[in-house]
Protein backbone atom coordinates (compact mmCIF):
# COMPACT_ATOMS: atom_id res chain seq x y z
CA UNK A 1 0.00 0.00 0.00
CA UNK A 2 1.27 3.33 -1.02
CA UNK A 3 0.89 6.13 1.50
CA UNK A 4 0.51 9.75 0.59
CA UNK A 5 2.29 12.31 2.82
CA UNK A 6 -0.87 13.31 4.55
CA UNK A 7 -2.11 9.83 5.05
CA UNK A 8 1.36 8.84 6.25
CA UNK A 9 1.24 11.50 8.95
CA UNK A 10 -2.22 10.43 9.94
CA UNK A 11 -1.07 6.89 10.11
CA UNK A 12 1.91 7.73 12.27
CA UNK A 13 -0.31 9.82 14.55
CA UNK A 14 -2.69 6.98 14.77
CA UNK A 15 0.05 4.50 15.56
CA UNK A 16 1.60 6.74 18.26
CA UNK A 17 -0.10 6.35 21.63
CA UNK A 18 -1.51 9.69 23.10
CA UNK A 19 -1.01 10.60 26.72
CA UNK A 20 -3.93 11.53 28.90
CA UNK A 21 -2.58 15.16 29.37
CA UNK A 22 -2.38 15.72 25.60
CA UNK A 23 -5.86 14.46 25.16
CA UNK A 24 -7.12 16.86 27.80
CA UNK A 25 -5.42 19.84 26.09
CA UNK A 26 -6.94 19.00 22.74
CA UNK A 27 -10.36 18.69 24.27
CA UNK A 28 -10.03 22.09 26.09
CA UNK A 29 -9.10 24.01 22.96
CA UNK A 30 -11.46 22.37 20.64
CA UNK A 31 -14.10 25.07 21.04
CA UNK A 32 -11.73 28.12 20.70
CA UNK A 33 -11.71 30.30 17.54
CA UNK A 34 -8.02 30.69 16.74
CA UNK A 35 -8.49 32.49 13.45
CA UNK A 36 -6.70 35.93 13.07
CA UNK A 37 -9.28 38.81 13.12
CA UNK A 38 -9.49 40.78 9.92
CA UNK A 39 -9.33 44.19 11.77
CA UNK A 40 -5.86 43.61 13.27
CA UNK A 41 -3.42 45.86 11.33
CA UNK A 42 -0.19 44.53 10.03
CA UNK A 43 3.23 45.97 10.86
CA UNK A 44 3.16 47.85 7.55
CA UNK A 45 -0.12 49.55 8.29
CA UNK A 46 0.46 53.34 8.99
CA UNK A 47 -2.51 53.38 11.33
CA UNK A 48 -0.56 51.18 13.72
CA UNK A 49 2.20 53.82 14.26
CA UNK A 50 2.09 56.13 17.33
CA UNK A 51 1.27 59.75 16.47
CA UNK A 52 3.14 62.67 18.06
CA UNK A 53 -0.23 63.99 19.01
CA UNK A 54 -0.76 60.96 21.22
CA UNK A 55 1.64 62.68 23.73
CA UNK A 56 -0.95 65.34 24.47
CA UNK A 57 -2.41 63.23 27.16
CA UNK A 58 0.73 63.00 29.30
CA UNK A 59 0.06 66.29 31.22
CA UNK A 60 2.07 68.93 29.23
CA UNK A 61 3.08 69.50 25.65
CA UNK A 62 6.56 69.31 24.19
CA UNK A 63 6.59 73.13 23.97
CA UNK A 64 5.74 73.39 27.64
CA UNK A 65 8.50 70.94 28.47
CA UNK A 66 10.99 73.03 26.47
CA UNK A 67 9.85 76.18 28.27
CA UNK A 68 10.33 74.43 31.60
CA UNK A 69 13.87 73.50 30.67
CA UNK A 70 14.63 77.05 29.53
CA UNK A 71 14.04 78.26 33.10
CA UNK A 72 17.16 76.38 34.08
CA UNK A 73 19.20 77.53 31.09
CA UNK A 74 21.08 80.29 32.96
CA UNK A 75 22.68 82.98 30.86
CA UNK A 76 24.43 85.36 33.26
CA UNK A 77 26.47 88.21 31.80
CA UNK A 78 28.53 91.11 33.19
CA UNK A 79 26.39 94.11 34.08
CA UNK A 80 23.36 92.09 35.15
CA UNK A 81 21.84 92.62 38.58
CA UNK A 82 20.59 89.37 40.11
CA UNK A 83 19.16 88.17 43.39
CA UNK A 84 21.36 85.91 45.45
CA UNK A 85 21.68 84.30 48.87
CA UNK A 86 24.75 84.57 51.05
CA UNK A 87 25.69 81.08 52.23
CA UNK A 88 29.33 81.33 53.30
CA UNK A 89 31.66 84.06 54.59
CA UNK A 90 35.37 83.53 53.97
CA UNK A 91 38.48 85.51 54.79
CA UNK A 92 38.78 87.00 51.30
CA UNK A 93 35.14 87.29 50.36
CA UNK A 94 31.70 85.71 50.36
CA UNK A 95 30.19 82.77 48.49
CA UNK A 96 26.84 83.62 46.93
CA UNK A 97 24.16 81.33 45.51
CA UNK A 98 22.53 82.98 42.49
CA UNK A 99 21.19 79.76 40.98
CA UNK A 100 24.16 79.14 38.68
CA UNK A 101 25.86 75.76 38.32
CA UNK A 102 28.73 76.96 40.51
CA UNK A 103 28.55 79.26 43.53
CA UNK A 104 29.56 82.85 42.72
CA UNK A 105 32.25 84.75 44.64
CA UNK A 106 32.25 88.33 45.94
CA UNK A 107 35.69 89.68 46.93
CA UNK A 108 36.02 91.63 50.17
CA UNK A 109 36.70 94.91 48.33
CA UNK A 110 33.42 94.56 46.44
CA UNK A 111 31.24 94.08 49.51
CA UNK A 112 30.48 97.76 50.12
CA UNK A 113 31.15 101.27 48.85
CA UNK A 114 32.52 101.98 52.32
CA UNK A 115 35.63 100.40 53.77
CA UNK A 116 34.83 97.09 55.49
CA UNK A 117 37.10 95.36 57.97
CA UNK A 118 34.97 92.27 58.59
CA UNK A 119 32.41 90.69 56.27
CA UNK A 120 30.15 89.92 59.19
CA UNK A 121 29.71 93.68 59.71
CA UNK A 122 27.70 93.98 56.48
CA UNK A 123 26.67 90.42 55.50
CA UNK A 124 25.22 87.38 57.23
CA UNK A 125 24.59 83.83 55.97
CA UNK A 126 21.10 83.36 54.58
CA UNK A 127 20.75 87.04 53.66
CA UNK A 128 19.05 87.62 50.29
CA UNK A 129 19.90 90.74 48.31
CA UNK A 130 20.86 92.08 44.89
CA UNK A 131 24.29 91.54 43.36
CA UNK A 132 26.03 93.03 40.34
CA UNK A 133 27.82 90.61 38.00
CA UNK A 134 31.33 91.94 37.46
CA UNK A 135 32.84 89.37 35.13
CA UNK A 136 32.10 86.29 33.09
CA UNK A 137 32.70 82.78 34.39
CA UNK A 138 36.33 81.84 35.01
CA UNK A 139 37.85 78.48 34.05
CA UNK A 140 36.06 76.91 37.03
CA UNK A 141 32.69 78.27 35.91
CA UNK A 142 32.55 80.80 38.75
CA UNK A 143 31.15 84.34 38.44
CA UNK A 144 32.48 87.38 40.32
CA UNK A 145 29.90 89.59 42.04
CA UNK A 146 29.77 93.05 43.62
CA UNK A 147 27.53 95.01 45.96
CA UNK A 148 29.83 98.04 45.86
CA UNK A 149 29.00 98.66 42.20
CA UNK A 150 25.26 98.79 42.94
CA UNK A 151 25.79 101.16 45.86
CA UNK A 152 28.12 103.28 43.71
CA UNK A 153 25.53 103.71 40.95
CA UNK A 154 22.76 104.52 43.40
CA UNK A 155 24.99 106.98 45.27
CA UNK A 156 25.60 109.02 42.10
CA UNK A 157 21.87 108.98 41.33
CA UNK A 158 21.16 110.31 44.83
CA UNK A 159 23.87 112.98 44.60
CA UNK A 160 22.57 114.19 41.22
CA UNK A 161 19.11 114.49 42.73
CA UNK A 162 20.44 116.47 45.70
CA UNK A 163 22.27 118.82 43.36
CA UNK A 164 19.09 119.27 41.29
CA UNK A 165 17.23 120.20 44.49
CA UNK A 166 20.09 122.57 45.45
CA UNK A 167 20.09 120.85 48.82
CA UNK A 168 22.37 121.69 51.72
CA UNK A 169 23.98 118.57 53.18
CA UNK A 170 26.12 117.94 56.25
CA UNK A 171 29.23 115.80 55.99
CA UNK A 172 32.20 114.93 58.20
CA UNK A 173 35.70 115.95 57.17
CA UNK A 174 37.87 112.81 57.28
CA UNK A 175 41.09 114.27 55.87
CA UNK A 176 42.71 117.47 54.61
CA UNK A 177 45.43 118.16 52.07
CA UNK A 178 47.19 121.13 50.58
CA UNK A 179 44.27 121.88 48.28
CA UNK A 180 41.37 121.55 50.69
CA UNK A 181 39.34 119.02 52.68
CA UNK A 182 37.91 115.57 51.96
CA UNK A 183 34.44 114.37 52.93
CA UNK A 184 32.11 111.49 52.06
CA UNK A 185 28.67 112.04 50.56
CA UNK A 186 26.44 108.95 50.17
CA UNK A 187 29.66 106.93 50.38
CA UNK A 188 31.35 108.88 47.57
CA UNK A 189 34.52 110.87 48.17
CA UNK A 190 33.97 114.61 47.86
CA UNK A 191 36.42 117.49 47.79
CA UNK A 192 36.08 120.99 49.27
CA UNK A 193 38.57 123.44 47.71
CA UNK A 194 40.40 125.64 50.20
CA UNK A 195 38.82 128.72 48.62
CA UNK A 196 35.39 127.31 49.52
CA UNK A 197 36.14 126.62 53.18
CA UNK A 198 34.84 129.46 55.32
CA UNK A 199 36.01 129.08 58.90
CA UNK A 200 38.43 130.67 61.32
CA UNK A 201 39.87 127.25 62.16
CA UNK A 202 43.10 126.03 60.65
CA UNK A 203 42.36 123.60 57.86
CA UNK A 204 44.02 120.72 59.72
CA UNK A 205 41.68 121.25 62.68
CA UNK A 206 38.60 120.53 60.57
CA UNK A 207 39.03 116.75 60.68
CA UNK A 208 35.99 115.13 62.36
CA UNK A 209 33.97 118.37 62.01
CA UNK A 210 30.58 118.22 60.30
CA UNK A 211 30.21 121.03 57.77
CA UNK A 212 27.17 122.32 55.89
CA UNK A 213 27.89 121.96 52.17
CA UNK A 214 26.47 122.89 48.78
CA UNK A 215 27.25 121.14 45.49
CA UNK A 216 29.58 122.82 43.02
CA UNK A 217 30.26 119.96 40.58
CA UNK A 218 28.78 116.48 40.17
CA UNK A 219 30.46 114.52 37.36
CA UNK A 220 30.20 110.74 37.53
CA UNK A 221 32.16 110.15 34.31
CA UNK A 222 35.18 112.02 35.68
CA UNK A 223 34.50 110.83 39.24
CA UNK A 224 34.46 114.45 40.44
CA UNK A 225 32.35 115.56 43.38
CA UNK A 226 33.20 119.13 44.44
CA UNK A 227 31.44 120.94 47.29
CA UNK A 228 31.41 124.35 48.93
CA UNK A 229 31.27 125.18 52.60
CA UNK A 230 31.24 128.89 51.85
CA UNK A 231 28.19 128.66 49.63
CA UNK A 232 26.23 126.83 52.32
CA UNK A 233 27.10 129.46 54.93
CA UNK A 234 26.37 132.32 52.57
CA UNK A 235 22.98 130.88 51.69
CA UNK A 236 22.11 130.45 55.34
CA UNK A 237 23.27 133.97 56.09
CA UNK A 238 21.48 135.34 53.04
CA UNK A 239 18.20 134.08 54.39
CA UNK A 240 18.62 136.65 57.18
CA UNK A 241 20.18 139.44 55.12
CA UNK A 242 18.78 141.94 52.66
CA UNK A 243 20.13 144.44 50.20
CA UNK A 244 20.59 147.87 51.84
CA UNK A 245 21.27 146.40 55.29
CA UNK A 246 24.23 147.72 57.30
CA UNK A 247 26.33 145.05 59.01
CA UNK A 248 29.47 145.07 61.15
CA UNK A 249 32.42 143.21 59.65
CA UNK A 250 36.11 142.47 60.06
CA UNK A 251 38.71 142.71 57.31
CA UNK A 252 40.10 139.20 56.79
CA UNK A 253 42.10 139.65 53.62
CA UNK A 254 43.15 142.37 51.20
CA UNK A 255 43.72 141.86 47.49
CA UNK A 256 44.58 144.36 44.72
CA UNK A 257 40.94 144.26 43.59
CA UNK A 258 39.33 144.66 47.04
CA UNK A 259 38.96 143.39 50.59
CA UNK A 260 37.23 140.33 52.02
CA UNK A 261 35.07 141.23 55.01
CA UNK A 262 33.85 138.65 57.53
CA UNK A 263 30.24 139.46 58.39
CA UNK A 264 29.16 136.94 61.01
CA UNK A 265 30.88 133.83 59.70
CA UNK A 266 30.55 134.47 55.97
CA UNK A 267 32.78 136.48 53.70
CA UNK A 268 31.66 139.39 51.53
CA UNK A 269 33.70 141.29 48.96
CA UNK A 270 34.24 145.02 49.27
CA UNK A 271 35.45 145.75 45.76
CA UNK A 272 37.96 148.56 45.31
CA UNK A 273 35.38 150.48 43.27
CA UNK A 274 32.95 150.32 46.21
CA UNK A 275 35.28 151.70 48.90
CA UNK A 276 34.90 155.40 48.05
CA UNK A 277 33.66 157.83 45.43
CA UNK A 278 37.23 159.03 45.19
CA UNK A 279 39.73 157.06 43.12
CA UNK A 280 41.86 154.59 45.12
CA UNK A 281 45.10 153.06 43.85
CA UNK A 282 45.02 150.09 46.21
CA UNK A 283 42.80 148.98 49.14
CA UNK A 284 45.90 148.86 51.37
CA UNK A 285 45.92 152.66 51.52
CA UNK A 286 42.54 152.65 53.27
CA UNK A 287 42.14 149.28 55.00
CA UNK A 288 44.15 146.93 57.19
CA UNK A 289 43.64 143.28 58.09
CA UNK A 290 41.57 142.88 61.31
CA UNK A 291 40.03 146.36 60.95
CA UNK A 292 36.44 146.44 62.16
CA UNK A 293 34.10 148.49 60.04
CA UNK A 294 30.51 148.99 58.95
CA UNK A 295 29.58 147.99 55.43
CA UNK A 296 26.33 147.93 53.49
CA UNK A 297 25.08 144.96 51.47
CA UNK A 298 24.49 145.93 47.85
CA UNK A 299 24.03 142.49 46.28
CA UNK A 300 23.24 138.92 47.34
CA UNK A 301 24.06 136.17 44.81
CA UNK A 302 22.89 132.90 46.34
CA UNK A 303 23.66 130.84 43.24
CA UNK A 304 27.35 131.74 43.31
CA UNK A 305 27.49 132.24 47.06
CA UNK A 306 28.66 135.83 46.86
CA UNK A 307 27.87 138.86 48.97
CA UNK A 308 28.83 142.25 47.58
CA UNK A 309 29.52 145.09 50.03
CA UNK A 310 30.00 148.85 49.87
CA UNK A 311 31.23 151.75 51.98
CA UNK A 312 31.01 154.18 49.08
CA UNK A 313 27.21 154.17 49.39
CA UNK A 314 27.59 155.13 53.06
CA UNK A 315 29.74 158.24 52.47
CA UNK A 316 27.92 161.46 53.50
CA UNK A 317 30.32 163.30 51.20
CA UNK A 318 32.42 161.81 48.39
CA UNK A 319 35.88 160.87 49.71
CA UNK A 320 34.88 160.60 53.40
CA UNK A 321 36.26 157.02 53.56
CA UNK A 322 39.68 158.49 52.78
CA UNK A 323 39.55 161.57 55.03
CA UNK A 324 37.19 160.57 57.89
CA UNK A 325 36.17 156.86 58.00
CA UNK A 326 34.64 157.25 61.50
CA UNK A 327 32.19 159.82 60.12
CA UNK A 328 31.10 157.25 57.53
CA UNK A 329 30.51 154.61 60.20
CA UNK A 330 28.63 157.03 62.45
CA UNK A 331 26.26 158.02 59.62
CA UNK A 332 26.01 154.50 58.17
CA UNK A 333 22.40 153.67 59.16
CA UNK A 334 21.17 157.12 58.05
CA UNK A 335 22.87 156.76 54.66
CA UNK A 336 21.58 153.21 54.31
CA UNK A 337 18.01 154.41 54.85
CA UNK A 338 18.49 156.91 52.04
CA UNK A 339 19.91 154.16 49.84
CA UNK A 340 16.89 151.93 50.47
CA UNK A 341 14.55 154.78 49.64
CA UNK A 342 16.42 155.38 46.42
CA UNK A 343 16.10 151.68 45.47
CA UNK A 344 12.37 151.79 46.23
CA UNK A 345 11.87 154.83 44.02
CA UNK A 346 13.85 153.26 41.21
CA UNK A 347 11.74 150.11 41.43
CA UNK A 348 8.53 152.16 41.24
CA UNK A 349 9.82 154.12 38.24
CA UNK A 350 10.66 150.89 36.44
CA UNK A 351 7.23 149.32 36.96
CA UNK A 352 5.25 149.03 33.71
CA UNK A 353 2.29 151.38 33.32
CA UNK A 354 -1.06 149.76 33.94
CA UNK A 355 -3.43 149.57 30.95
CA UNK A 356 -6.95 150.85 31.63
CA UNK A 357 -9.77 149.00 30.01
CA UNK A 358 -12.36 151.66 30.72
Amino acid sequence: MTLTPSSEADTLEALTPMSSEEAADIEATADLDLAIPEEVPSADDSSSRVSARDGDGVGFTLDEFAALLSKYDYNFKPGDVVNGTVFALESKGAMIDIGAKTAAFMPLQEVSINRVEHLSDVLEPGEVREFFILSEENEDGQLTLSVRRIEYQRAWERVRQLQKEDATIYSEVFATNRGGALVRVEGLRGFIPGSHISTRKAKEELVADFLPLKFLEVDEERNRLVLSHRRALVERKMNRLEVGEVVLGTVRGIKPYGAFIDIGGVSGLLHISEISHEHIETPHTVLNVNDQMKVMIIDLDAERGRISLSTKALEPEPGDMLSDPQKVFDKAEEMAARYKQMLLEQAEDNEPMGVSLE
